[in-house]
């Protein structure tokens, strides 16, 4: 772990300031529409406008890698990403925010994609999974130390601004002054999006799902804190209380992923998060003791259903279509995060703050409706299914190269896959069998036990 730990510090103290930066921002800029008194339609609006950033970076990134190298397309996106930033604090112009917010996550996804290529390439097989835990939790302490940043200084001025930017600039300094050779150009992976629809739509379904829940809580859940009467330094003790409920969840989660039926287990959670989000949803105000405590068992509730989801997804794909797979998954993601908060502001705009956590709910019994564990086929279930639980950060903080840390995947294929850019076979598939039944479009199978 120390070696480990010696040889990829630069990247992890990169990711960390990165995350650092980036989950202030969101959380300053809700605050400072709150305080001025804008509705939370435009507060989902900015969040929705980072996720699509964050989607179309994952397609333009490749592009910019491939020309001119990953540390001059990291310094180059750093750069835009913190001038960004600070262009925030120049003009009050909601419609030049959105703009913005799109630049930022275009940019940090090019900064996701070098960071993880890069620990890609230079990880040993034997020790890809320690690696990607590592990353994981610098990810997931960078988003927390964001939100406690504004216990320590909860003023909304520009010095936020300055701070985040200055987490950008410092997030330069260990890949610019890296000795290592950095990998090979990048490929956009090839994503055929109907054979992902037709093999694996309830994991799909359940992406899309966790894409409208984790969106609209980071797009919204400080402006609903905030409403709640809370100062700033308690709406950043609370989000970081929510984050961190996220990552301690992810261990647990695993225990249970590898020992449980995982669409069972992606019920189950979405409709206890269904009824832990209904004290917040039914009640306009709350005592603050009971606002943490909920909001702390719902933010680990949500924030379990993507990882399942990944798994469930690998778990009837083969290893060779992984990366691909991924990046599915991104795009399934981000459309589900980019229209979350925009559901959930216009909800909070027409009936209240406590809309919020009513959208949560909603959203998760309706998870819960459209994943059935007994009608799963199995029928593309891959041999070893299934497969070892790996946690996952949420896709505010991954590119679809995240895949290729996945100890389960090869490496040799992920490396050929992602340098060609051509399909994994070019072998016709056979006929797909979904892992749905008809009454949800798919031909009669044999179900699961």
């Amino acid at each position: 772990m120390h070696q480990i730990w010696k040889s990829f510090r630069a990247l992890y103290f990169a990711s960390l300031m990165m995350l650092i930066g980036s989950g202030l921002l969101s959380t300053y800029l809700a605050l400072r529409l709150a305080e001025d008194q804008v509705d939370g339609l435009w507060v989902g609006a900015l969040m929705a406008a980072n996720y699509f950033g964050l989607v179309l970076g994952g397609k333009l990134g490749h592009r910019l890698i491939a020309r001119v190298g990953h540390i001059r397309a990291y310094a180059t996106c750093a750069g835009i990403v913190g001038a960004a930033v600070l262009c925030h604090g120049m003009t009050d112009l909601l419609p030049v925010w959105l703009f913005l917010r799109l630049l930022v996550g275009l940019g940090m996804m090019c900064q996701y994609m070098v960071i993880e290529s890069w620990l890609n390439e230079q990880a040993d097989a034997k020790q890809r999974g320690v690696v990607f835990s590592l990353y994981m939790i610098a990810s997931y302490l960078g988003l927390v130390l964001g939100q406690l940043i504004l216990v320590v200084h909860p003023e909304l001025g520009p010095e936020l601004l300055m701070l985040v930017a200055m987490c950008f600039a410092l997030c330069l300094v260990p890949v610019a002054m890296t000795r290592r050779i950095h990998p090979a150009p990048l490929r956009p992976a090839p994503m055929d999006p109907k054979f992902f629809i037709k093999r694996v739509p309830q994991s799909l379904i359940a992406i899309m799902g966790a894409g409208l829940l984790i969106g609209a809580f980071y797009g919204l859940a400080p402006l609903y804190a905030s409403q709640q009467g809370l100062s700033t330094e308690l709406v950043g003790l609370y989000m970081g209380c929510c984050i961190f409920a996220g990552l301690l969840a992810q261990w647990p989660l695993g225990w249970l992923s590898d020992r449980y039926d995982r669409p069972l287990l992606i019920r189950i959670f979405a409709l206890l998060l269904g009824v832990a989000a209904l004290p917040l949803a039914i009640f306009p105000h709350v005592p603050v003791e009971i606002l943490f405590v909920a909001g702390f068992l719902c933010a680990l509730l949500q924030f379990c259903i993507y990882p399942l989801a990944v798994a469930f997804a690998n778990d009837h794909i083969e290893g060779e279509r992984r990366v691909s797979l991924t990046a599915m998954l991104l795009v399934t993601y981000g459309i589900g995060a980019s229209i979350g908060p925009l559901l959930a502001g216009v909800l909070m705009k027409v009936l209240g703050s406590q809309m919020l956590y009513a959208f949560f709910s909603v959203t998760s019994l309706i998870l819960v409706w459209r994943i059935r564990p007994n009608a799963v086929t199995n029928l593309h279930q891959v041999d070893d299914a299934p497969l070892q639980h790996v946690a996952m950060p949420d896709s505010m903080s991954s590119s679809p190269l995240v895949a290729a840390l996945d100890p389960r995947v090869d490496e040799q294929v992920v490396q050929d896959q992602m340098m060609e850019g051509t399909e994994p076979s070019d072998e016709p598939e056979p006929e797909l069998e979904p892992e749905i039944a008809p009454e949800f479009g798919g031909p009669q199978a044999d179900t699961k036990p």
